[in-house]
């Protein structure tokens, strides 16, 4: 039977019209899904990204969120690993288990996940209405909703223990964070890391190579508050700007510069990543995690510098994490005290309240706002 609820859409992508509260109705969930009620959502950068325009949708109106955990309300036909009651943990980019990427490791690159954008449900048709409308959901999820038809490749089954308001983090913004320091980076004990911007990803980039065994960690930010909040979870310098940090880094290290630099500000601006370039040592590792504008088509790098120093640029999806790995192992990470998540979220707000979440966002005011439901 249909649901009747309420869920935030984007009638104009690419406009920054914001964001639209209104009454939204689920079908019910087909083969392989399940109905979530969802605890809470992160507000993350990549729905402000379709706002902007930086990430184009080719599906309006939709409905935004990803970053979200729940309880199973009700399973559909051929789901036998989940069962109403159940706490899950919502993943950004879903993994199939079974394609070429998903067997060799790289969840991240699923071929299911490919089309999270694509606005439909992963066998072409909507669970979602407006009006008689169709409505398209971010990562065959929609989480700025308090209920979410999802394809079980979307969700990640956790213990009952864990605060479902601080697992919603575990959906994107931490294993995104993390894994680009422990996985796209290959952080090793004793290195120095640079993360530039440290907003809700980057943070999280900066526990990762402290949990990785970075002996210096430098966080870069403009916004005081932030660099504050990544000495505090393990940085063990910062900067206000790249110049700064360049000249901070070449103190610390005598000249050498970092073994790993990790770029995770706002927007991936191509203007940032020739002074990141600058920052990596010789046959050092630039990760690139922040999403860039789609029509972002140049990049200012010295490529005498970067070929003649040996030096590797690595993008990053999703920390090139595994979900079904990673994120039981970030759970008892956080189960264990090793991993911060409560810190993390500066203000809650009511899903009537997004627009206002979004411009703390813009503003810097936030590591992580998240939206609560009742």
């Amino acid at each position: 039977m249909t649901l009747t609820t309420k869920g935030a859409l984007l009638w104009e992508p690419g406009t920054k019209s914001g964001w639209s509260v209104e009454e939204i109705e689920l079908d019910p969930p087909k083969r392989g899904e399940v109905l979530l009620k969802l605890a809470a959502s992160g507000l993350c950068h990549s729905d402000a990204h379709l706002d902007t325009g930086d990430i184009p949708l080719p599906f309006a109106p939709v409905l935004g969120g990803h970053e979200g955990a729940g309880v199973v309300q009700e399973v559909g036909p051929e789901v036998h690993d989940l069962q109403p009651g159940d706490h899950v943990v919502t993943t950004f980019l879903p993994s199939c288990g079974t394609c070429r990427w998903c067997s060799s490791g790289m969840g991240s690159m699923c071929d299911v996940g490919a089309g999270v954008l694509g606005g439909k449900a992963p066998d072409g048709t909507n669970r979602i209405h407006s009006g008689g409308k169709p409505v398209g959901a971010m990562s065959f999820l929609g989480t700025f909703s308090p209920y979410v038809v999802a394809p079980i490749t979307g969700v990640i089954k956790i213990d009952k223990d864990i605060p479902l308001d601080k697992a919603a983090l575990i959906g994107c913004g931490v294993p995104t964070g993390w894994g680009s320091a422990v996985h796209a980076a290959g952080t090793e004990v004793g290195d120095t890391v640079v993360v530039v911007g440290t907003g809700g990803v980057g943070v999280n980039a900066v526990q990762g190579a402290r949990l990785a065994g970075a002996s210096t960690i430098v966080a870069v930010d403009p916004v005081a508050f932030k660099r504050e909040m990544a000495e505090e979870l393990g940085a063990t310098h910062s900067a206000s700007s790249l110049e700064e940090a360049t000249e901070l880094v070449r103190g610390l290290t005598v000249g050498v510069m970092a073994d790993r630099v990790i770029l995770t500000a706002g927007v991936g601006y191509g203007n940032l990543v020739g002074p990141c370039g600058f920052l990596t040592r010789k046959g050092g590792t630039l990760v690139i995690t922040s999403a860039a504008p789609a029509l972002q088509g140049q990049v200012d790098l010295n490529l005498l510098d970067f070929v003649m120093s040996g030096k590797r640029l690595q993008g990053s999806l999703y920390g090139s994490c595994n979900a079904r790995v990673d994120v039981p192992k970030l759970i008892e990470l956080y189960r264990r005290g090793d991993l911060e998540l409560d810190r993390l979220v500066t203000r809650t707000y009511a899903l009537e309240e997004i627009n206002q979440g979004f411009a703390d966002m813009d503003a810097g005011r936030n590591i992580r706002g998240v939206i609560l439901f009742d």
